[in-house]
């Protein structure tokens, strides 16, 4: 069984209210945008992803960079998993981005967390991120249950739930 519904169909491009920015499903393409976002911003993203991820790692390459986000845009087409970059109105710059995945613990149907760059962090382009994604998730996803990552539960907390089996 899926973890979506049949026939459901992800969205694509979202904007955030009151910002130039938008979301939209991350592609291979995105590399060169991609990569200085996450490495400019990896010792904070390592302190939120690292425990549970071990992204982004220190050392992470371009090429690496790239081949991920193949595997995110193929994931997508798939509807196994779903990464949205958040960008700028021309796309010059991939802020930071929102995962949606099926869930890897007990007690929820998708589970979603999402970061900016740290030239974002306490800005008003944060926020409306912020205030976005649990509205966009509660009517745009088919989730009973989802369950928003260092949100409504912690991170540490959520690696002590039991996997899904």
């Amino acid at each position: 069984m899926s973890w979506l519904p049949d026939g459901f169909v992800h969205p694509g491009y979202t904007p955030v209210p009151d910002t130039a920015l938008h979301l939209r499903p991350i592609r291979e393409a995105d590399t060169a945008l991609d990569y200085p976002a996450v490495m400019g911003s990896q010792e904070r993203l390592w302190e939120i992803f690292g425990p549970a991820w071990g992204w982004p790692r220190e050392t992470m390459t371009y090429e690496e960079d790239r081949v991920e986000l193949l595997r995110h845009e193929s994931e997508a087409a798939a509807h196994r998993s779903f990464n949205y970059a958040l960008l700028d109105e021309a796309e010059t710059a991939i802020l930071g981005c929102v995962y949606v995945d099926p869930p890897e613990r007990i007690g929820a149907d998708g589970e979603v967390s999402w970061w900016v760059v740290d030239e974002l962090v306490g800005s008003e382009a944060e926020e409306a991120l912020d205030a976005l994604v649990p509205r966009w998730i509660a009517t745009e996803w088919p989730f009973r249950n989802p369950r928003l990552l260092g949100r409504d539960i912690t991170w540490q907390d959520w690696l002590a739930l039991p996997r899904v089996p």
